[in-house]
């Protein structure tokens, strides 16, 4: 049975050089296998994930995208994206296997300090986001920056 808070699913693909849909960090609530190909996930409400997609064809990668996203509570507005219901509010979303690499440097980066990247301030993900979309260079994620961050949310600010 899942809960009420859990209401975002994604749903999984591997089709071995032409299709994955894969989760590169987040916290699954419920798993559910579809088939040997096709998984759906499951997150509760606030929970933070990363989605790629990638897909390739005859003369190389056609799509490649990360999505990190916050799922969102039933009353709270939300963006669709594909293989994603009801969708979620996107913190980070960047096409293109260059920006893709970039992003997942940054995912290892906040990894690397012992951190769960699903626990770094979301607007660390906004920040990168939006430095990537001018071609920038985004600051790393500190401890300092994760302290800062867990005493905002303790305050409720």
């Amino acid at each position: 049975m899942i809960a009420a808070d859990v209401r975002t699913r994604v749903e999984l693909l591997h089709l071995e050089g032409k299709i994955e849909r894969w989760i590169r960090f987040g916290r699954v609530a419920y798993e559910e296998v579809l088939d040997r190909r096709r998984r759906a996930l499951w997150f509760a409400a606030d929970s933070v994930f990363a989605f790629v997609r990638w897909a390739a064809g005859e003369h190389g990668t056609l799509v490649s995208r990360i999505d990190i996203l916050r799922a969102c509570a039933a009353d709270e507005p939300i963006t669709t994206v594909p293989g994603v219901t009801p969708g979620g509010e996107v913190l980070l979303r960047v096409q293109g296997w260059p920006k893709v690499e970039r992003v997942l440097a940054a995912i290892d980066q906040v990894e690397s300090l012992g951190l769960a990247a699903e626990d770094a301030c979301p607007d660390h993900w906004r920040h990168i986001h939006n430095r990537l979309a001018v071609a920038d260079t985004p600051r790393v994620y500190t401890r300092q920056r994760h302290a800062a961050w867990l005493s905002r949310r303790r305050i409720g600010a």
